[in-house]
């Protein structure tokens, strides 16, 4: 597998790219905002699992690449949770900020083609959602995907702008204002991608598991994870 940031894509063919945001699932280091209500290990199992179903949605996917923008210590191990299929790149610098503006000076810059950058923990979103962001992104310079919470959990765009993602609030309660007023000031529009909503905090895991007990095919490791650990906690009625 190539798994270099210095790789380049463009003999692939495919107009349309989804990269998603991911890190290695390293204890400490992923979803850290659940350590409050799970343990280091039931977050990166928990994480494994969220991943590998948004993997399989994004391949459900026709006529789109897909590839994993990661920090560069994490290239090797999420080269292999990936497969080859899936090529994994190394961001420059650090920090989402970083990784989200690596996104589009790779894939976009000089391609013109459409690409959304987006999050490694929404597996649950459904797929017709996607295709409708890769529509907008036809008619518009930027789309997004708002969250509940104030952030966004994608962002696409056909072409690089690296001042994008500049300056602070990035997973913040500001960041979907921020990251639009940045847009205005770029001149750039803006088309939005149905809201929805990430995994941060517990109340997200009762929220996700309910769903994915009415319909655990959306996720289906996920499912899985949670049906278990919904039944050894007691957060919600038997399964069915």
């Amino acid at each position: 597998m190539n798994s270099s940031s210095e790789s380049v894509l463009c003999s692939s063919g495919h107009e349309r790219v989804l990269v998603i945001m991911a890190k290695a699932p390293r204890p400490g280091a992923v979803k850290t905002r659940l350590a409050s209500s799970l343990s280091r290990a039931a977050v990166t199992a928990f994480y494994c699992c969220l991943l590998d179903d948004t993997l399989a949605l994004a391949r459900s996917l026709s006529n789109v690449e897909v590839a994993i923008m990661c920090p560069d210590t994490d290239v090797n191990e999420l080269a292999q949770l990936a497969g080859n299929e899936v090529n994994v790149v190394a961001q420059k610098g650090e920090g989402l900020a970083a990784g989200l503006t690596s996104v589009f000076a790779h894939f976009a810059e000089g391609n013109q083609r459409r690409v959304i950058a987006f999050n490694s923990d929404s597996p649950h979103l459904p797929r017709s959602v996607l295709e409708d962001a890769f529509e907008r992104l036809a008619a518009h310079d930027v789309v997004v995907g708002p969250t509940h919470d104030g952030g966004y959990y994608l962002v696409g765009a056909k072409t690089s702008h690296p001042t994008l993602f500049a300056g602070d609030g990035m997973g913040t309660s500001s960041a979907l204002e921020r990251l639009l007023a940045r847009a205005r000031a770029l001149g750039l529009s803006v088309g939005f991608a149905d809201p929805f909503y990430d995994i941060d905090v517990a109340d997200d895991l009762s929220r996700l598991a309910e769903e994915l007990r009415r319909a655990p095919a959306r996720a289906p490791r996920t499912a899985a994870w949670l049906k278990e650990w919904w039944r050894l906690c007691g957060a919600g009625p038997a399964a069915h």
